[in-house]
């Protein structure tokens, strides 16, 4: 199916449904984050947990807000891992060992879901439901929560610094958005085939005459959440390659779609927030570049190899194909969400180089549910500074002065991912037992380390298969990348939000700088391949460039 012009179905099915759920998704998501009015439930919760919905928050108490709640979520996740052989449905699994425990608890926090476990022999059926899947939605309510205090702190009027209140945030986005979908999308994979039992393995006798346990669980509720919530941690070891977990073609597009969907869906609800909705479409139109490159690249690179017609099939599955896997692989890098089908190791050195370049920028194209979105925000934010230099223009945006305290926090937020991923690798290269942990040596070796770090500090998840991460070096190391990698861009994000939400909007004049056009998104663009291409250069020369000469 990948050598033919069928190939190319599926990715315009994903096309096609995204643009038009586009502008109600959009509107619908706006309207949840703007209403006054809480729904029963909300008010039952907010009695439950003491939460008071009308208080108004500051940066610095939404921030604590989120940095509390993180935490708690850490420690509760652990402990769980740690005593889970003594709970129910565990089916003679025993307990996760200290520091993978460690790094499995910060990966799901964190939105990475990195796993150097395989899911079916680590975890029992209640830690991947009560713990794992829990920690897929509510990682992704922070990431879009804290998106949305930064859109308040441009949109705000007054001046009073209130960016909003965390905890309805949280409890509107899982209450009205995430559960919603997901509901849907799992009854969608299970029509597809998609498990969603507690049977306990089953052992079957193989052509062969071998035996082999087939392991059942809560496979398409967990599956929608790690797709919708940018999440990615597989049920299985396979991850989305798994039949159990992505049985069919179509199940594959409804998969890559939920990734999709709210991130692309997010710059509409940006734009209604700010009262223009043709800032959402700039956003849009420079994530759709770099994403669209991006698949060109893959796509061509994959084509091109391998059997006649048929494109490089190794490590991808003959029920998707080349195109639909590369669909896949470019949006999962660009999203933060780290699920498979197929799997990266096994591409092409210029097409493994892109898709880690793909993390390398931020993953802001459209990037994860939330971070993408403040993400790309702190692109524009740079780009209106950088032009506004240019022109001789005191830099704004949508109204708000981008002075030196603005342009700090914006350049700290972009310097913390390349310091961690430079660091990381740095670090790990140096020591001896590396080596152990790569798949080969040489220039992909050395990408086995890259892409590691590359996926933790951005809180992405995926990795090249064949990299032997379950090491005390690398399972404390990459959950420290997880860690910083996540809090510290919010934190930023945060007292940015903070920042404008104090100042007053200027009104626009003819010297102000329009942040709509075309022109304005070809700056961003070229920001964010300066940003990303060139910070990492040598890195990725040492690595896949360096491969694909070969």
């Amino acid at each position: 199916m990948s050598g033919t012009w069928t190939g190319w179905i599926p990715v315009a099915v994903i096309l096609l449904a995204l643009a038009l759920v586009y502008v109600p998704l959009g509107n619908y998501m706006a309207r949840v984050f703007s209403s006054e009015h809480d729904t029963a439930v909300e008010r039952a919760l907010y009695k439950i947990t003491g939460v008071n919905p009308k208080g108004k928050q500051h940066w610095m108490k939404y921030a604590s807000s989120v940095l509390a709640f993180s935490v708690v979520s850490i420690v509760v996740l652990y402990l769980l891992q740690r005593v889970q052989g003594h709970l129910p449905l565990a089916h003679g699994m025993g307990a996760v060992h200290p520091d993978q425990a460690w790094n499995t608890a910060v990966s799901f926090v964190t939105n990475t879901n990195w796993q150097s476990y395989s899911g079916e022999e680590a975890m029992t059926q209640l830690t991947q439901m009560a713990g794992l899947a829990v920690q897929n939605f509510v990682s992704a309510a922070v990431g879009i929560s804290v998106a949305i205090a930064l859109v308040r702190g441009l949109a705000n009027r007054e001046g009073d610094g209130v960016i909003g209140n965390f905890w309805v945030d949280l409890t509107r986005t899982l209450m009205r958005i995430l559960l919603p979908i997901a509901l849907v999308g799992a009854v969608l994979l299970i029509t597809q085939g998609a498990i969603q039992n507690f049977n306990a393995p089953q052992s079957f006798s193989t052509i062969a005459g071998g035996q082999q346990s087939i392991p059942g669980g809560a496979v398409a509720s967990q599956e929608v959440i790690k797709e919708l919530g940018t999440n990615g941690g597989g049920y299985f070891n396979a991850n989305s390659a798994h039949p159990y977990e992505n049985p069919t073609m179509w199940s594959n597009v409804l998969e890559i779609f939920l990734i999709l969907v709210i991130p692309v869906s997010l710059t509409r609800t940006f734009g209604k927030l700010v009262r223009d909705v043709r800032q959402g479409w700039a956003l849009l139109a420079t994530m759709a570049v770099l994403f669209f490159a991006s698949f060109a690249v893959v796509a061509a690179s994959e084509s091109s190899l391998g059997i006649p017609g048929g494109g490089a099939m190794e490590g991808k599955e003959y029920r998707f194909g080349v195109i639909p896997s590369s669909f896949f692989a470019v949006s999962t890098t660009m999203t933060s969400t780290g699920a498979v089908d197929s799997f990266h190791s096994s591409y092409s050195p210029l097409g493994g180089c892109m898709l880690i370049l793909d993390m390398m920028l931020g993953e802001i194209s459209p990037g994860g549910v939330g971070s993408g979105l403040y993400g790309m925000l702190i692109i524009a934010i740079l780009s209106v500074f950088v032009a506004g230099l240019m022109v001789g223009r005191t830099p704004e945006y949508l109204g708000k002065r981008i002075g030196i305290s603005e342009i700090t926090k914006a350049s700290m937020y972009l310097l913390i991912m390349p310091a961690l991923v430079l660091a990381g690798v740095g670090i790990s290269t140096m020591l001896p037992n590396t080596r152990d942990s790569m798949s080969t040596t040489g220039p992909h070796g050395f990408s086995d380390i890259v892409y590691a770090y590359t996926s933790a500090s951005n809180n992405n998840g995926s990795a090249f298969a064949g990299f032997g991460a379950d090491t005390p070096w690398f399972n404390i190391s990459l959950a420290v990348a997880m860690m910083l990698g996540r809090f510290l861009p919010i934190i930023f994000a945060l007292a940015l939000a903070g920042a404008f939400a104090k100042q007053r909007p200027a009104e626009a004049t003819a010297g102000t700088l329009p942040t709509h056009r075309p022109q304005f998104v070809g700056v961003m663009v070229g920001i964010a391949l300066i940003l990303g291409a060139l910070t990492f250069l040598p890195t990725l020369v040492l690595g896949p460039l360096t491969e694909a000469l070969q």
